[in-house]
C-alpha cells in the first residue's frame, strides 16, 4: 500500500493490484477511487519482489516516487538498513499454468509456465550504445543484487523536454539517468555495467509485474517491451483464470518489511 501524506481531504491510501495501473506509457502509475495517484513506482515494486518483501506501506508526500539514481540501487540500501521482519503467513506465489500473450505492434511480452521465477528481456535500439541485447537469468535476490539492481533508466537527450511537460522527471539530470545523444552517452562516467539498458528493462519489467501482489513460478519473456505491454499482461494474466493460479510455500520463508 502507498499512502500519499500530502493528500488529508480524501482517501490516500492505494493498494497496489493490477487494475490500479492507470497509466504506464513513461512509467508506472496507479490511482485509487477517490484519484489519488502516483507515479514511478516500479523500481521500488522490484525491490520489494526481489527482496522477498509481501508486506509494506510506503508514505510519500507527493505525486512521485523519487526517482534517487534512476535505479533500485537506493531502495535496495535502505531496505537493508531498516531491516525485515519475518511473519508466519505463508508467502504466496502466482503459478503460470498456460501461455499468455500480448502484442503492441513490434513490441511482445508473454508468460509460460515455469517451476521457478526467470526472465528473457531483448531489446533493440538504432544506436550505436545500444544496439541488440538480450539478457535471461533466474529472478532471485542474489541475481537481483549482483546484476540487475544497480542498472540506471535511460532516455534520449531530445526526449526530456517531453517528460518534463508531463509533469516527469522533474529531477532528472544525469545524476539519475544514462542520457543518450546520437550515438554518444552523455554522462561522464559511462555506464556502470555491460548492457546496463537491457538490464535495466528488465528491472522495470519485475516491477511492473509485482502489481499482482505476489512473484511469479513462470518465465517473462519480452521483446521492446515497456511499460505499457507489462501492464497490459498484467492484465491477460488476470482476464484468464484458466492460465494461472495462487499456490503457497511454508510460512517460515515468509518475510515482510
Amino acid at each position: 500500500m502507498f499512502v500519499r501524506t500530502d493528500i488529508t481531504d480524501r482517501d490516500n491510501r492505494i493498494v497496489v493490484s493490477g487494475d490500479v495501473v492507470v497509466d504506464a506509457r513513461l512509467n508506472t502509475m496507479i490511482e485509487n477511487g477517490a484519484g489519488v495517484r502516483l507515479s514511478t513506482i516500479e523500481h521500488l515494486m522490484a525491490a520489494f519482489c526481489a527482496l522477498g518483501i509481501s508486506n509494506a506501506v510506503v508514505e510519500v508526500d507527493g505525486p512521485e516516487l523519487p526517482i534517487l539514481d534512476g535505479s533500485a540501487l537506493p531502495f535496495v540500501q535502505l531496505l537493508d538498513r531498516a531491516g525485515f521482519r519475518r511473519q508466519e503467513a505463508p508467502v504466496r506465489f502466482i503459478e503460470i499454468l498456460q501461455p499468455v500473450h500480448v502484442t503492441d505492434g513490434d513490441k511482445h511480452a508473454a508468460l509460460y509456465p515455469c517451476d521457478r521465477y526467470e526472465m528473457r528481456f531483448e531489446i533493440d535500439f538504432a544506436t550505436s550504445v545500444i544496439g541488440n541485447q538480450v539478457i535471461d537469468f533466474v529472478v532471485d535476490e542474489p541475481t537481483f543484487r549482483s546484476e540487475i539492481m544497480a542498472a540506471r533508466t535511460f532516455g534520449f537527450a531530445h526526449k526530456v523536454e517531453a517528460l518534463r511537460r508531463a509533469g516527469l522527471a522533474r529531477g532528472g539530470s544525469l545524476e539519475n539517468a544514462v542520457v543518450i545523444d546520437g550515438d554518444e552517452i552523455l554522462n561522464p562516467g559511462g555506464l556502470r555495467m555491460e548492457r546496463e539498458f537491457v538490464r535495466h528493462k528488465a528491472l522495470d519489467a519485475i516491477g511492473d509485474l509485482y502489481v499482482l501482489g505476489a512473484p511469479l513460478l513462470g518465465r517473462y519473456e519480452g521483446y521492446k517491451a515497456g511499460h505499457a505491454v507489462n501492464n497490459q499482461l498484467v492484465r491477460a494474466l488476470l482476464a484468464a483464470p484458466a492460465a494461472w493460479r495462487e499456490v503457497v510455500l511454508e510460512p517460515e520463508l515468509a518475510r515482510a518489511g
